[in-house]
């Protein structure tokens, strides 16, 4: 018998439990279940955390968010067997009148499957891009009077949400970014200040960044996290340079393939990156539905 439990925020335990879980969809997936978004606010009363739990163990799991915004997980063992449906009825039933906003990571077949089986409509798709890079490309020039260095933990993020905030004010997730993001991030085991490169200029205004990320789960592979231009700066080829610049810090950490995401309608974006080799091997596709509609 498989219980479902709404929750709040999760303790040390129940944040273990979920990133085990989370793990092991990703492993027999090959993409990752949950956004860092999601993982990042598992310990947040503001968010609903839904436990399916066969005993002691937990085999599904679902993050419903106060804008209605959620994903889902099911453990790989428990899988047609009607436990996704009743997680995603539990979805709708609790975002109540508000639209409820899913993302199918990897396009999972029996996502998409469900998302119709519920009436979900298609209403965005985020492209995961793949490079393989046996050898560093080679460097580009930055524009004149701007240089690299690092970025430093308690001094740079005013600039950094400054550009941030600015080069991505039309993106849902990435725009409009606090402190609190920055900070939730820099205690992640993943967080890296040397591979979160900064450009700035010689007052040391920051003109663009590149922000990398190592995964090691389900294979240790290298990503374009973000990467932003002050739109001060655009037209310069700071992204380009800043693109590669990252690429071959990752290359000198001993990555050999890099993943990143871009909307896949954003064509300006992904032709730069399919230029330098990257290329299309998964989707992200976000699903919409009212609840108000539901049978």
């Amino acid at each position: 018998m498989i219980e479902l439990q709404w929750r709040a925020g999760l303790d040390d335990d129940g944040v273990a439990v979920v990133r085990a879980l989370a793990s092991a969809a990703a492993a027999a997936d090959g993409s990752a279940p949950l956004s860092d978004e999601v993982l990042l606010a598992l310990r947040s009363p503001g968010a609903a955390h839904l436990f399916a739990c066969s005993g002691p163990d937990l085999v599904g799991f679902a993050h419903l968010d106060p804008e209605g915004g959620g994903e889902l997980v099911v453990h790989p063992g428990h899988r047609r067997a009607g436990l996704g449906t009743r997680i995603a009825r539990a979805m709708v039933e609790r975002a109540g009148d508000a639209a409820l906003r899913v993302w199918a990571h990897g396009e999972h077949p029996g996502a998409v499957a469900l998302a119709g089986r519920l009436g979900f409509v298609r209403s965005r798709e985020l492209w995961q891009m793949y490079l393989d890079m046996p050898d560093a490309p080679a460097a580009v020039a930055l524009p004149d009077g701007v240089t690299l260095r690092p970025f430093v933990v308690g001094a740079d993020e005013d600039e950094f949400l400054r550009v941030n905030n600015a080069a991505f004010d039309w993106h849902p997730e990435q725009g409009g970014w606090g402190v609190e993001q920055v900070r939730a991030r820099e205690a992640e085991p993943w967080f890296d200040a040397e591979g979160f490169l900064l450009a700035v200029d010689a007052a040391d205004r920051l003109r663009g960044f590149h922000w990398t990320k190592v995964h090691t789960e389900p294979e240790r592979i290298g990503e374009v996290y973000v990467l932003g231009v002050d739109p001060s700066a655009q037209g310069t080829g700071l992204g380009a340079a800043l693109t590669i610049a990252g690429l071959r810090h990752l290359h000198a950490r001993g990555l050999r393939r890099v993943l990143l995401y871009v909307e896949s309608d954003n064509e300006a974006a992904v032709r730069v990156y399919r230029k330098l080799g990257f290329e299309v091997r998964h989707s992200d596709v976000l699903f919409t539905r009212a609840a108000a509609t539901v049978g």
